[in-house]
């Protein structure tokens, strides 16, 4: 039996998975064509205009609005769905933090509730529970770019009258019984940060069909503005979220390339699970027909620890990556857990706040024992590789499921 890496054994491979960005000739016309044009900025030039245009046809929405992150475009979704300042919203507590921080930054107040083991998403059974007469949204996030259980989401919103917003930050081109997501709820975001699928560095995009909250969107990120308006009239309140031209460009070329990354991707996806889903000790996200696509951002699935000699997550992610593979054990935290939240920190350079909740009250078991015990990601340029490459991760994981014994850390 091979020792493992970390025992000063042969490591399963020694060569990188495949870079991120991908990029090429294209993006570098798009940016010269932005240069030469001397038009830099989205209100002046058409790069902008026409990623809206391509993006919200891609998920069947009438409208996009091109924000500065995805982050801002959370906020500006609520803002422009008319979820009024003190409502509560209620989103998962596994997720990034900036689910949380922008209904914050709008005024009202996150209510976190359990995900389901199986998927990672919101529990639908969860929400229904955390429903009060001040509950105002559900912001469901497509976590991995695995689509949230809409069915049951939207069903709750008509029972309840509740605004949904769509945090698809992670889902672009994902699906939910052959709906795309993002156009689904009454609004939905995506992001193009660095690490994204279809990525310019920064950037964000929301979706809507109600021509309503995309008049709104668009002015909330363009100084209160409205279409009908004169330059220096300002109708609402508003800030300067616009997306630049040369981001624009980078995206224009990075949405045509997306459909064969993303074919690689989930051929891959797909073939981890079923291997993976052989091996003991290893559980694999629930396999559910209603997901007619999937966007492959990161690749999760769980350990449980006492089919692992129940040592540490830490210990098991540091094994893999001694044999080649860059696993890592994604939020470290439950959001209701992280110091902001704990401590109210959400005034002025960190000063605790009166707020109307004690986070510390919160809990969320299956949370908890992702962040803890069980949760492990691969990011997404690990799903660009061949099937050798893949073969590498489930034999690694395999090689630490069966050698993990030796391992010197235990859970405490």
């Amino acid at each position: 039996m091979s020792v493992l890496a970390i025992n000063g054994g042969t490591p399963v491979r020694s060569r990188p998975f495949p870079a991120w960005p991908v990029w090429g000739d294209e993006e570098i016309k798009n940016l010269t064509e932005v240069v030469k044009s001397a038009k830099w900025g989205s209100l002046h030039g058409d790069k902008t205009a026409a990623l809206e245009r391509q993006f919200a046809d891609l998920h069947c929405a009438r409208e996009g609005v091109c924000i500065n992150s995805g982050t801002t475009a959370l906020q500006i979704a609520l803002m422009a769905a008319d979820v009024e300042a003190g409502a509560e919203v209620i989103v998962p507590a596994y997720t990034f933090i900036a689910t949380a921080t922008a209904v914050i930054e709008v005024g009202c107040v996150p209510i976190f509730v359990d995900v389901e083991a199986e998927t990672c998403n919101i529990n639908p059974v969860e929400i229904e529970k955390a429903i009060t007469e001040k509950t105002a949204a559900i912001m469901p996030v497509h976590f991995a770019g695995r689509p949230a259980n809409m069915d049951e989401i939207l069903a709750i919103g008509r029972k309840h009258d509740l605004v949904i917003i769509e945090d698809a930050a992670q889902a672009w081109g994902a699906k939910w019984d052959s709906l795309p997501v993002g156009a689904i709820g009454k609004a939905g975001v995506f992001s193009f940060q660095s690490s994204k699928n279809i990525n310019s560095g920064e950037g964000g995009i929301l979706l809507t069909n109600d021509s309503i909250v995309a008049k709104m969107a668009r002015s909330h990120a363009n100084c209160g503005r409205s279409d009908d308006g004169e330059w220096y009239e300002h109708f609402y309140y508003g800030g300067n979220y616009r997306l630049t031209e040369f981001q624009a460009a980078v995206l224009l070329a990075q949405l045509q390339r997306y459909p064969e990354l993303h074919k690689i991707r989930l051929a891959n996806l797909e073939y981890l699970n079923e291997k993976l889903a052989d091996i003991p000790g290893i559980e694999i996200c629930r396999p559910d027909d209603r997901i007619s696509d999937h966007a492959c951002h990161i690749f999760v699935f769980r350990i449980i620890p006492a089919e692992f000699g129940s040592k540490s997550k830490n210990s098991i992610i540091h094994a893999l990556q001694k044999e080649g593979i860059p696993a890592n054990g994604g939020y470290s935290l439950p959001l209701y857990k992280q110091p902001v939240f704990l401590n109210k920190s959400f005034g002025r350079r960190g000063k605790s706040v009166d707020f109307p909740i004690d986070y510390s009250a919160f809990h969320c078991p299956v949370t908890e024992s992702l962040c803890n015990d069980q949760a492990i990601w691969l990011r997404q340029n690990m799903l660009l590789g061949t099937r050798e490459d893949m073969d590498d991760i489930v034999n690694a994981i395999r090689k630490v499921k069966e050698q993990a014994h030796t391992l010197n850390e235990k859970i405490s």
